[in-house]
């Protein structure tokens, strides 16, 4: 196992301390180990931005930062990493730090295997030489490809697989934000799913909320609709669940996450300016990633009542108290879309949570009229 702490010292010892990316499962006690200085260590809201960080840290300082995420938000990397990092462009050096899920031989989520089998491949497309770390041992190698890095001026990139780094300290990250009154996540889905009626669709995001709502639904809640998980892309929940409503007249659901409303937060300006009156979008906002770590996202922080308004929804509901929940759900779903319901979440899932399978399956029930 590769011990964090050992880690974080061998990339101290290549003077890099700047650190910038999007949490992952994979990495999280890694993460959460670096700088809590927001001027050394920034969350970025998606990997490219991540990326973009890091150069323009490179220009001010003439120094290397070190950017982390999971392998399925390579794709989001790939533009400024070509376009911008590359060799033959800006030459920008850059230590990444890649959370390898679905890597070959190993046992995951089918949503990861794809991106897990070509994730080599697509470094090696972008030029971008790596190592694999998979135990202590390897992180020798660490120094080796920063100095490449640094006398080249080019991107590095370390492969690290599930389950092969340790986990043995739990970091609690708090928010200094006051929101006293907050909701369980799975009270709030069962009261909504009790309430809709049966030409209602459900689109939920990537993460616990799909899963959450797969297993309340797997109980056999009362009025059961077959609805469509996004296991992965993280951050598009918005957009296809307004592909759907603009070409289907029924009431269309969007169970949204603020880390995930934040990764491509430009969205819901085109939900505010195409949605139509049956579009109905959920922000179950806990300010935080709470599948990944519990990294604090500040989405607390933004007055999302004047950012949805003034971007083109027509309704703003809110709900911080499970005793008024089920009211404001049922004036959310009779108001004219496009309508936004932010719901303040506790940091707190359900146990033993399963995750959705037989995907075409779900895809066929959900296409059915």
């Amino acid at each position: 196992m590769i011990s964090t702490e050992k880690i974080t010292k061998e990339i101290a010892k290549c003077k890099i301390n700047f650190f910038t990316g999007v949490p992952d499962s994979v990495l999280k006690n890694l993460t959460n180990n670096f700088s809590s200085n927001l001027n050394k260590h920034i969350i970025a809201v998606n990997e490219g931005a991540a990326v973009s960080l890091a150069i323009g840290y490179h220009l001010a300082t003439k120094k290397m930062g070190c950017v982390y995420f999971q392998n399925s938000g390579l794709s989001n990397a790939i533009n400024p990493l070509s376009s911008l990092a590359d060799k033959n462009i800006y030459s920008i050096p850059m230590l990444l730090l890649i959370g390898w899920r679905g890597s070959p031989g190993s046992k995951d989520e089918a949503q990861h295997l794809l991106k897990g089998k070509i994730t080599r491949d697509l470094l090696k497309l972008l030029k971008i030489k790596y190592i694999v770390l998979n135990s202590n041992i390897d992180l020798k190698k660490i120094k080796g490809i920063v100095t490449y890095a640094k006398k080249n001026n080019r991107v590095v990139a370390c492969l690290i697989k599930k389950n092969s780094m340790s986990q043995n300290k739990i970091y609690n990250l708090k928010d200094n934000v006051k929101i006293k009154k907050k909701i369980i996540r799975e009270n709030f889905i069962r009261d909504i799913t009790k309430i809709l009626p049966n030409n209602c669709k459900i689109i939920s995001t990537t993460g616990y909320t799909s899963r959450e709502l797969f297993q309340i639904r797997n109980q056999k809640i009362k009025n059961k609709i077959m609805d469509f998980y996004m296991v992965g892309g993280m951050g598009h929940a918005s957009m296809v669940s307004l592909g759907y409503s603009i070409k289907n007249t029924k009431t269309t659901i969007c169970l949204d996450g603020d880390g995930s409303v934040l990764m491509h937060l430009g969205s819901l300006r085109t939900c505010g300016l195409i949605g139509k009156k049956n579009f109905k979008h959920i922000l179950l906002n806990n300010n935080c990633h709470e599948s990944v770590g519990g990294q604090i996202t500040h989405a607390f922080d933004i007055n999302f009542e004047q950012l949805t308004k003034s971007i083109g929804y027509k309704n703003y509901f809110k709900l911080s108290e499970q005793k008024n929940s089920k009211k404001t759900i049922k004036k959310f779903l009779k108001s004219k879309g496009p309508s936004f319901l932010e719901v303040y979440l506790e940091n707190k899932s359900m146990y033993n949570l399963k995750r959705p399978k037989k995907f075409l399956e779900i895809k066929k029930q959900f296409m059915k009229k």
